[in-house]
């Protein structure tokens, strides 16, 4: 079983999810419950934070620790494949990429307001790294172009509406039709590939790592003992420990 956790990231995208279990954007506790019910690699895309815990380093951590292939990228993906890299989740896209080597640093670049799953997911608002790539090939003059960049870095990430860029940049509202005319998706464009990668993963797990090994630390069994179903699968081991570490 293949599992993608997705949602505004690929909302209004026509996508062939065919041979991946899709669920919706994941929050503490869904990894691992996926790997317990037999996940043999994962897709983590997007994420819910704020109003319930996020997705937990730890719950990565076991899911690599029992072979199971686990892939980042386009939202809180990019973010935790970046983190947990040296202990083998794996970075996939431009943005992922851009958190890995340290020329994004703010988890805030990803952020969005979003539609319930009902609505499907729908975006509210436009995320820094979709706004950013956007900017960047609008025909504009300079100094739009800069006071476009100021005014999307400026706003917090559910005001940022293409309206609002544009009135904070004191720019002609004909600059927010060549926006949406020249969109670009850097998240959706990433989220695809982190499918495109998924699918192509050969069937099964891998081996356990040999460089590091997972311990069954006091939060993480008491993080167990809050999850339900009951989880009875603890590992207990040396702590991990990065490569070269």
């Amino acid at each position: 079983m293949k599992v993608l956790f997705v949602g505004p990231s690929l909302a209004g995208v026509q996508w062939d999810c065919t041979g991946i279990d899709v669920r919706p954007p994941a929050r503490q506790g869904d990894i691992h419950l996926a790997v317990l019910r037999g996940a043999r690699a994962i897709g983590l895309v997007d994420g819910v934070f704020g109003f319930v815990p996020s997705v937990w380093h730890k719950e990565i951590l076991h899911a690599l620790s029992q072979g199971v292939r686990v892939l980042g990228g386009a939202s809180i993906g990019a973010l935790r494949a970046a983190e947990c890299a040296a202990y083998g989740m794996e970075p996939v896209g431009e943005i992922a990429a851009d958190y890995l080597a340290g020329r994004r640093t703010d988890d805030a670049d990803v952020c969005l307001a979003h539609c319930p799953e009902e609505l499907g997911f729908a975006p509210l608002s436009e995320p820094l790294v979709d706004a950013e790539a956007t900017i960047a090939v609008l025909p504009v003059d300079d100094g739009t172009r800069q006071s476009l960049n100021l005014a999307a870095r400026a706003l917090y990430f559910d005001e940022r509406t293409i309206e609002a860029m544009v009135a904070m940049a004191g720019a002609p509202h004909t600059v927010g039709e060549l926006y949406r005319r020249h969109r670009i998706g850097a998240k959706s464009r990433d989220a695809l590939a982190v499918l495109a990668r998924l699918r192509a993963l050969p069937e099964g797990r891998t081996a356990p790592p040999s460089d590091w090994r997972f311990r069954a630390s006091q939060p993480w069994q008491h993080y167990l003992s809050r999850l339900a179903p009951p989880a009875d699968e603890l590992h207990s081991s040396a702590d991990a420990v990065p490569p070269g570490r």
